[in-house]
Parts: C-alpha cells; sequence; structure tokens
C-alpha cells in the first residue's frame, strides 16, 4: 500500500509524502533561520522537531544539524544520516503514526502554511561550477557559432565540459535580475567594441547537484561512488548575457555574462526521492575512458518547462524538455571534477548546462530557439529575440508517479532594467 500523510495534500502538488525536499526557510520575518521539510502545502520545522527530540536515531540522536541556518552540517554527514532523516520524517507524517498526528501544540508549532514563509538559498555555497552536458545543446551552440563542419568539438565525446561560476551571484527563486552592463562584440568593420546594457539577454534551462560530503584535496572520487556525494538536485536558471558571453569567452571562456545572476529554486530533491524515476541515458559514443565508465548509468525522467511572462501578459510556455536528455551524467559530471585532485565541500553546487532535447519545442535558451535573434518567437500576439525589461521567466520541474508527483517547485525570477 503506498504511504499516506496525514495533512491532506493535493494529488496535483508537488510535496507529497513521497517527496519530501529539503530548503531552509524564515517563518516571519526577523526570525532566524531555519531547515524545513515541503508537505503539501506546509512546511515542517525539522528544527522544532529535532527540539522535541525526535529525530532518535543512532546518527541524528543529539545532532544539532538542524538547529543550524543553511543544510550545510547535514549535508556533510553522508547518506546514511540523509536515509534515517527521511525515514524518521516520513514516520511522523504517515497518517498512522500519532505523535505529530496528535500532538496539536508540537503540530502547531512544527507545521507553517507554506504561504507564510520567506524561503532562502539553502545552503553556504562555498563553490559553483556549471557545466556543459547536453548534446542538442552543444549541437545547436555549434552550429549558431561555427557552423556544421565543427558543431561540437572532439574534447566534449570524451570529458564533461565545465567552467568555474561565480557563487555569490546565485539567489533564491523569486529574486529579480537586474540587466547587466558590459562590452559587447563591435558592428562589423567598426571597432571599437560596444559598452552599454546587454542587448541579448537570456535565461538557461537547467538543474543543478548539490554536493554533500566532499573529497580530501589529491584524493578523487570514483565514479561508482559518486551517488554518495550529490544530495539531491534544483531547478536552476543560469541567465546568459549572449552578446557578453559572445565578446569575452575567447579564449578563457564565460565571465561577465554570467557572473550577474544564477537563480535555483528553495527546495532540494534528494536522490532517494528520484530513485523510482531512474532511467537510461543517450548512448555515449566513444565509450567514456575508464574513470567515466559507470557500472550503472542513470538520469531521471524529470519533465521541465519553461515559461515566459512579459509585462502585463499572460505567461506563455516557450519550452517542454527533460532531465533524461543530459548526456553526461550528474555523476560523471562529479567525478570528472575531481580527477584532478579537486576538493568538493558540503554545498558547492555544479550545473548541468542547458538541457535541450531534440524538438523545436525543447530547446533549453532563447539562443537556440530564435537561433541567436533570427527567428523571432511568437508569445500571443508579442515576439522576443531575447529578454525585454518587465520579462519574467517561470521554470517548473516535476516527476509523474502513480497518482503523486515529486516536483521541486519554481524557479522564476524577472528582469528589471539595467542600473
Amino acid at each position: 500500500m503506498a504511504i499516506k500523510s496525514f495533512i491532506e495534500v493535493s494529488p496535483e502538488s508537488d510535496f507529497p509524502i513521497q517527496n519530501l525536499p529539503y530548503g531552509v526557510f524564515k517563518p516571519e520575518t526577523g526570525s532566524l533561520p531555519r531547515p524545513g521539510v515541503a508537505i503539501g502545502d506546509f512546511v515542517l520545522d525539522l528544527s522544532e522537531v529535532s527540539s522535541a527530540g525526535l529525530f532518535s536515531g543512532p546518527l541524528l540522536n543529539g545532532s544539532d544539524c538542524f538547529n543550524q541556518p543553511t543544510l550545510n552540517k547535514f549535508l556533510a554527514m553522508g547518506r546514511p544520516s540523509w536515509k534515517e532523516a527521511r525515514a524518521t520524517i516520513q514516520k511522523l507524517l504517515s497518517e498512522s503514526e500519532p505523535i505529530l498526528r496528535d500532538n496539536a501544540s508540537l503540530r502547531q508549532k512544527a507545521l507553517i502554511p507554506m504561504s507564510k514563509v520567506g524561503m532562502l538559498v539553502p545552503m553556504t555555497i562555498g563553490d559553483y561550477t556549471d557545466f556543459f552536458s547536453s548534446k542538442h545543446h552543444a549541437r545547436n551552440c555549434g552550429l549558431i557559432f561555427r557552423g556544421p563542419e565543427n558543431a561540437i568539438n572532439l574534447n566534449w565525446y570524451y570529458l564533461p565540459i565545465a567552467y568555474h561560476g561565480r557563487a555569490s551571484s546565485v539567489v533564491i527563486s523569486g529574486t529579480d535580475i537586474v540587466r547587466p552592463r558590459g562590452q559587447g562584440p563591435p558592428a562589423p568593420n567598426s571597432p571599437p567594441p560596444y559598452f552599454g546594457p546587454s542587448r541579448k539577454l537570456d535565461f538557461e534551462l537547467e538543474m543543478a547537484a548539490v554536493v554533500g560530503p566532499g573529497n580530501e584535496l589529491g584524493k578523487p572520487i570514483d565514479v561508482n561512488n559518486a551517488s554518495d556525494h550529490i544530495f539531491g538536485l534544483v531547478l536552476m536558471n543560469d541567465w546568459s548575457a549572449r552578446d557578453i558571453q559572445g565578446w569575452e569567452y575567447v579564449p578563457l571562456g564565460p565571465f561577465l555574462g554570467k557572473s550577474f545572476g544564477t537563480t535555483i529554486s528553495p527546495w532540494i530533491v534528494t536522490l532517494d526521492a528520484l530513485e523510482p524515476f531512474a532511467c537510461g541515458v543517450p548512448e555515449q559514443d566513444p565509450p567514456p575512458l575508464p574513470y567515466l565508465a559507470e557500472k550503472t548509468s542513470k538520469n531521471y525522467d524529470i519533465q521541465l518547462e519553461v515559461q515566459l511572462k512579459p509585462a502585463g501578459q499572460e505567461p506563455c510556455v516557450v519550452t517542454k524538455s527533460n532531465f533524461n536528455h543530459l548526456y553526461w551524467t550528474v555523476t560523471q559530471q562529479l567525478a570528472h571534477h575531481t580527477i584532478n585532485g579537486c576538493n568538493l565541500r558540503p554545498g558547492d553546487l555544479l550545473g548541468t548546462g542547458t538541457i535541450s532535447g531534440p524538438e523545436p519545442d525543447s530547446l533549453g535558451c532563447l539562443l537556440e530557439k530564435t537561433w541567436n535573434g533570427q527567428k523571432p518567437l511568437s508569445l500571443n500576439g508579442t515576439s522576443r529575440t531575447f529578454l525585454e525589461d518587465g520579462d519574467e521567466v517561470i521554470f517548473t520541474g516535476v516527476c509523474k508517479g502513480n497518482g503523486y508527483n515529486i516536483g521541486f517547485g519554481t524557479c522564476s525570477g524577472k528582469i528589471l532594467p539595467s542600473l
């Protein structure tokens, strides 16, 4: 029989008892941040559950990991502790368990309406890395900028390409994004480059892995153990100023065109919650080098959607993609990141890169959808080549179970005029 919560949860909710994603919230303005778990339309305050002595298992009993302003201490404890916490929380929320269900005082303190809380970035992010792991996206970008003779560089087939991003500008869903200023390429045969607000501001449909236990400097993580170092996934919009990026990226890669803002969803969906939706990966040809060859290689069937909402208008769905389009898996990404001895730390964020599929409606950014502005996108009577001031971009992601969803909430941001 499927597990059910004593809290009424709509079948369409992102947050049934099968999910239980983790976040950090403030119950009211001025209060201290604390960890929580989403259940239906409520947030379960894990600091209250911990203070009541309900984490009584051998790994969490006496721990103060849920009396912290971030999840980093819990992330560092590793998969056995994560599993113990998940089992405890599922039991406390199940319809057959009276400890929380029948304790009105504790219930009032521990279960807070989601509409009343303020969500925060759930972990301190020491470092942020962005990969380039969708073959469809890589090919389209190559066709746009290099042409069909060299659409995908040879090295892309052998390693998960990435660059080091800017952790300080990772923000929580709902945070406005100010249009960045910078240099853009000069018009043909007319230097110098222009300077001013970006003329080609874009979204990028991504997801990101949240790192749990790290590794010692000089000691790589085996690809077949990499999942033990990934706590879960979030939605991510790695906003991109295509004109700034296009002018600056040779020879060292993205810089100001990416570092002005990256938005993540507030709830981290654990790999344990995603496990029922594990699926195969695209064929990797040529075969990966031995250090990237997985005994079991998996993606997840996560349906992704992008809505674009011009100011004063209704939102339009512009993209429907899926996490399973990734060529390089998140475990391969993590293993490659450490193969040189680089030490990851709890709370580090690893972006997948734009997740595009093979069909026109599955392309994960406006650069691809409008072919670098050459094919304007129609939006209920208006059109876009790139984002305009006042536009809001909204990402959602969901796994469709039997009578329930595993969802991520939303990852949204609105574009404000350049300062």
